[in-house]
């Protein structure tokens, strides 16, 4: 009778030891996230400052050699609507708007990015964007360049490529375009 007696407070005192770990972790879990105003998983860190409230977002141009016709249009349309979903920022077409952002498509190449059997396997589509903030309240200017690679089959054409890769193509550039301009990464 005592080896069962023993073997309940065994279990008892095992469970105990469990629930009390468990609490421990949510209290300190919801401590940390209660604590912190940022977190592991914070993607979305935007330092806009203060004192600008208007942006304008130019057509952003395709100059690359290759001219995909739909780019253009579609990337200056879903950045215009990231700035406006995610940021306090209200659009203007005036001149006179707080930040004025330019931009072009600079490069548009498909090259071989892979071989297999002395076949080419993969190809790799580079597409780069050129972007210029000009915050006009500070007078002050920046550049960057953003660039993605997207792979695709070599078995497939290039145009075939375009269409499957389209969104994915808008979607990254969008976002790495938004990040270099309202983050500080």
């Amino acid at each position: 009778m005592k080896r069962k007696d023993h073997s309940v407070a065994k279990r008892k005192n095992k469970t105990r030891n469990v629930f009390v770990f468990g609490i421990a972790v949510i209290v300190l879990f919801s401590l940390s996230l209660g604590n912190s105003s940022c977190s592991v998983y914070k993607f979305r860190d935007i330092a806009i400052p203060d004192s600008i409230r208007t942006i304008k977002v130019n057509f952003i141009e395709n100059r690359a050699p290759y001219v995909n016709p739909l780019l253009s249009p579609r990337l200056t349309d879903r950045l215009k609507q990231k700035i406006i979903t995610q940021t306090k920022l209200s659009q203007t077409n005036n001149d006179n708007a707080d930040w004025d952002v330019k931009g072009y498509i600079s490069n548009y190449t498909s090259s071989t990015s892979g071989i297999s059997q002395q076949q080419v396997a993969t190809n790799r589509l580079t597409v780069t964007v050129h972007i210029s903030v000009n915050d006009q309240k500070a007078n002050k200017t920046q550049e960057y360049d953003v660039s993605r690679n997207f792979e695709y089959s070599a078995t497939k054409s290039l145009s075939q490529a375009e269409s499957e890769l389209a969104d994915d193509i808008i979607r990254g550039l969008t976002d790495d375009i938004f990040n270099r301009i309202f983050s500080n990464w």
